[in-house]
């Protein structure tokens, strides 16, 4: 075939019309002596720009016919363009699977599988596919066979004869017809083994369910009993060796490929327990040791090889066990757990490509459907089939589902599975990953019918699919709850209230009709309110049951909704930012403290959908905003008010950035840096405290003397408060010193400043909705027995003359708050020379502070208190770590400027920096104190209330493990974290602190 130099031939520009990307290799190809009877049929290049791939389809026919004899060719190629059923069959196989037309270059004849188009072919059972192995008696004989069937299943499937779920349903059949063939070649070479045993082979996974992939491993569990006049001894290990060389002829690789891997993993034990096991065995484990993940798995369980009788004796003895699984008492977190998906393992180049594992995936939808028949099968019988899709319309009609909701979901798990399908079926290769090339992604939309653009209609129609998984995978738990309780169209079926209130317990709610009464009274009625709370509630429930404490989520939400209800932005706040509603779910579920202040001015919900509003608010802010409210108040009372007001407001912003950054949102992952959540707390609270100080300070001095106290006032915070190292239930540790104006006398101005002090305390205290600030002066000179403010004069005096160490001890964390900065400063002057002495301490200080920090151990801990888990006072926790660093502090302050500070890990780390502390010490004191902190923290989040060790109670301890990233159900692994954090810090404290090593 030739033409004019720079002019394509007509064949070429055809070619293109058909599909082909690369004309000029398959114009070559036609070009073959081979084709020379076929080359210009329109029929066939009508049929090959039809394919999937025509270029893949014309090579491997090219191949197909190469293999043939050469008397056969001819007749290949007059079938292929005179019978259309053959035609289509072979060039959609050959187009759309390159391993397939790898088979049928080795085994050419096996096209003629195509050729009958009788109704019986249309759609084979298993009996068929057991007739169409039956010849196959080694196991190479039956991978050919196997690929045989296999080749008709996927030309049904490309030709659209069969759809997604009569295709896997086909391979599932062939598994099952495979599975016997496999035992039958082992028996047979083994029948000392057979006559022994009576084993059955329980197809689990996808192949029970009858819902199996192109390329998947089989899931099978083995059970065994002897036969007449055997010994269990000899029977098991007989059935063991059978059951093992069946999976070996499935699974090894030769010359003729693999069919399989046959994976019996889900048996009890896992690959740890035997391979075969009697029934009676099986039933043991099950009632006493299995997990709600196995009874998942035992859904789908059906026998399918072997003996059939105790196939179904298993399946029978089994099945009330499953239906049993939502009454067992660690169902709820077992689910919370499972409901978790983790996709933390794959690869973060590839989640996006994930059709089974990633964000809207297979899995999503199958363990959707899993769980609602856990927790509805065991009262409807009709729930109980082993097949997705056939679960998720038995959930539409029982009501348990939205109908539309699930006619959304099984179109788009069709599309998925469809997905998987033509993905594996291409090289038959286990893969559940989309393809990044060009050409393969255009093979794969072209096969599922996308001709126009198909790469670009792919994707669209593949994350349109993804996403409604997504949105659904959530609402299918929770949109028939709020159907139960409201008014629906007559002819619809609702969730009974018993149903409901099962789903509610199994999704970690303990007072179901409490929260369907609260669900009631949200979602009731035909107002805009009703309608938005309707769209909002079944993502809100779905991020409630996800937390330690559901129940108070929901009825936090119905508080909060109650007082704003009518505010026309609540509810579309709401509605329309989108981090909103999840940032509020995360803090009504997550204790009591967040949610407590917040209902005292629900107002304040509107920080959690401004994209800054999570972020601290800078002390001069703060500051200018509180200095003009007192300004403008009436009186003190009206000034301070105000000032705990922001108090309040910035308490809940403080609480919500910590519960989000800590819990991690869909948008936003987890904050890795636990230290950075700890700092950020205390920076903020610490900042927060000061400011609410310098208000009541400025409210106290404006009542009763205008503008300027007759003495000259500054606040120094200490402990904690100095530290920047606040709590949510720190009291604000200070010392209050002033200096006499000039002219003013020096007992009036005493009697100022302690009047002053008291309005503060006073005005601090009072009992209104707002949290109080409890000053704590009992670090002064002399404690309680001295006067509660000095002069700068008497400080100095003082000091000079009376200090003990632990008051130098305690200065390290002096610093100015509030008031007069200038006198804050001259303290600071005052002090530095205490706390950082030159040339450090004597032997005789360093004994006296490990004198009192040994004493402090034995007589400050609460009795009964474990001392292993006493987040201050315990082992290797907050004072641990803290004594010794201020030994080092106060030991090379004077000579290491980095050392010269009241934060902690600051001083930790810059002993580290300078050598006076081994780096791997300074990160394990530093682990444990941010460790202890945290703890420390949500306990106060959780309860509302201070403590210094873990909850007992289990909610509650639940709620401080998910603050610190542990899942449900590893409260135990949080206990021992902390015990061997700590044991490690209290290692090195021993070393640097009681040790000689400073």
């Amino acid at each position: 075939m030739t033409t004019l130099p720079g002019r394509r031939s007509s064949t070429f520009t055809r070619l293109l019309r058909h599909g082909f990307t690369d004309p000029s290799a398959a114009e070559r190809l036609l070009d073959l002596p081979d084709l020379s009877s076929v080359r210009s049929d329109p029929v066939l290049l009508e049929a090959l720009g039809a394919t999937a791939d025509p270029d893949l389809a014309l090579r491997g026919v090219v191949r197909l016919v190469e293999a043939e004899e050469a008397d056969e060719r001819q007749i290949l190629l007059d079938t292929l363009v005179t019978a259309k059923p053959l035609r289509d069959r072979l060039l959609g196989v050959l187009g759309a699977s390159e391993a397939l037309g790898d088979h049928l270059a080795r085994h050419p004849r096996d096209w003629q599988a195509l050729v009958t188009y009788e109704a019986s072919d249309l759609h084979p059972g298993v009996a068929e596919f057991e007739q169409e192995l039956s010849g196959a008696d080694d196991p190479d004989a039956l991978r050919v066979a196997y690929r045989r069937c296999l080749l008709s299943i996927a030309a049904r499937d490309v030709c659209g004869t069969t759809d997604v779920a009569e295709t896997a349903a086909e391979l599932a059949d062939l598994a099952t017809a495979t599975l016997r063939a496999a035992l039958a070649i082992a028996r047979t070479s083994a029948p000392a083994d057979a006559a022994l045993s009576r084993l059955a082979v329980i197809a689990m996974g996808k192949c029970g369910g009858h819902e199996l992939n192109y390329v998947s491993d089989v899931d099978v569990i083995f059970v065994a009993e002897p036969a007449d006049g055997a010994d269990e001894s000899d029977a098991v290990p007989a059935a063991t060796r059978l059951a093992a060389h069946m999976m070996r002829i499935c699974s090894d690789t030769t010359a003729e490929g693999t069919i399989w891997p046959v994976d019996a993993n889900l048996r009890p034990e896992g690959r740890n327990g035997p391979l075969v096991r009697t029934l009676s065995s099986h039933l043991a484990y099950y009632q006493r040791w299995a997990k709600t993940w196995e009874f998942q798995a035992l859904l789908k369980a059906r026998p399918v090889a072997g003996d059939p009788l105790l196939g179904a004796e298993y399946v029978e003895a089994v099945s009330p066990l499953v239906w049993q699984a939502a009454d067992r008492e660690n169902f709820v977190p077992d689910v919370q757990k499972m409901r978790r998906r983790v996709i933390d393992t794959i690869p973060v180049d590839r989640v996006d490509r994930e059709i089974k594992l990633g964000p809207g995936g297979l899995r999503d939808v199958e363990f959707a459907v899993q769980l609602l028949q856990l927790v509805h099968g065991r009262n409807d019988v009709t729930l109980r089939s082993g097949s997705t899709l056939d679960a998720l319309g038995a959930l539409a009609r029982g009501g348990y589902v939205g109908r539309v909701d699930a006619a959304q979901l099984d179109d788009a798990y069709r599309f998925l599975r469809a997905m998987e399908h033509r993905i594996q079926l291409y090289r038959l290769r286990r893969t559940h990953l989309v393809p990044e090339d060009e050409p393969d992604l255009r093979r794969l939309g072209r096969s599922l019918g996308l001709r126009t653009d198909p790469i670009a209609e792919l994707n669209q129609a593949w994350k349109r699919h993804a996403a409604v998984v997504r949105r659904l995978h959530e609402k299918l738990f929770y949109r028939p709850l709020l159907d139960a309780v409201a008014q629906l169209a007559p002819g619809e079926s609702r969730l009974s209230t018993k149903a409901a209130a099962h789903r509610l317990e199994a999704l970690g709610y303990e007072d179901p009709a409490a929260a369907l009464r609260h669900l009631e009274a949200l979602s009731s009625g035909v107002s805009r309110k009703a309608a938005i709370q309707r769209t909002l509630l079944p993502v809100l429930l779905g991020w409630f049951a996800d937390s330690a404490d559901p129940d108070a989520g929901l009825l936090g939400f119905r508080k909060v909704s109650d007082a704003l209800g009518k505010t026309p932005w609540y509810l579309r706040l709401l509605r329309d930012e989108g981090a909103a509603a999840e940032n509020l779910a995360r803090v009504l579920s997550a204790g009591r403290l967040a949610p407590d202040l917040l209902l005292r001015a629900p107002e304040a919900v509107a920080i959690l959908g401004d994209p800054q509003g999570l972020k601290p608010r800078s002390r001069d802010h703060l500051e200018q905003e509180v200095l003009a409210a007192v300004g403008r108040a009436a009186d003190a009372e009206s000034a301070v008010a105000v000032v705990r007001a922001v108090r309040r407001r910035e308490l809940f912003r403080t609480t919500s950035a910590d519960l989000i950054g800590s819990y991690g949102t869909e948008e936003s992952p987890a904050e890795p840096d636990p230290g950075a959540l700890v700092d950020r707390v205390g920076s903020a609270v610490t900042d927060l405290n000061a400011v609410t100080i310098a208000g009541a300070l400025r409210a106290a001095v404006r009542a009763e003397w205008g503008d300027t106290l007759p003495t000259r006032f500054a606040v120094i915070g200490m402990g904690r408060f100095g530290g920047h190292e606040l709590g949510y239930g720190s009291d604000a540790d200070v010392l209050f010193v002033h200096a006499p104006r000039e002219g003013v006398d020096e007992q009036e101005a005493s009697r100022a400043a302690n009047r002053v002090v008291s309005e503060m305390r006073r005005l601090l205290q009072l009992p209104t909705a707002d949290p109080p600030l409890i000053i704590d002066a009992d670090l002064r000179p002399e404690g309680k027995s001295g006067p509660l403010v000095r002069t700068l004069k008497s400080y100095e005096a003082y000091y000079r003359r009376w200090s003990l160490v632990w008051e130098s001890q305690a200065l390290l964390r002096a610093e100015p708050m509030a008031g007069d900065m200038d006198l804050g400063r001259d303290f600071i002057g005052l002090i530095d020379p205490l706390r950082y002495p030159v040339e450090g301490l004597g032997e005789d200080a360093v004994r006296e502070i490990r004198r009192l920090k040994a004493r402090m151990e034995s007589e400050r801990m609460p009795r009964g208190a474990d001392s292993t888990l006493h987040t201050k006072l315990g082992r290797g926790g907050l004072s641990d770590v803290e004594w010794t660093v201020q030994l080092l502090q106060m030991q090379h302050g004077w000579a290491e400027p980095g050392l010269r500070t009241t934060r902690t890990r600051e001083a930790l780390a810059a002993a580290c920096a300078a050598e006076l502390i081994p780096c791997e010490d300074a990160q394990t004191l530093d682990e444990a104190w941010v460790l202890a902190t945290r703890v420390r923290n949500a306990v106060m989040l959780v309860r509302g209330r201070p403590g210094d060790t873990f909850p007992s109670n289990p909610r509650e301890l639940t709620a401080v493990g998910r603050y610190l990233g542990y899942e449900p159900g590893h409260v135990g692994d949080m206990l021992d974290d902390y015990r061997r954090i700590t044991r490690r810090a209290r290692a090195v404290v021993d070393e640097r602190f009681y040790g000689a090593a400073m």
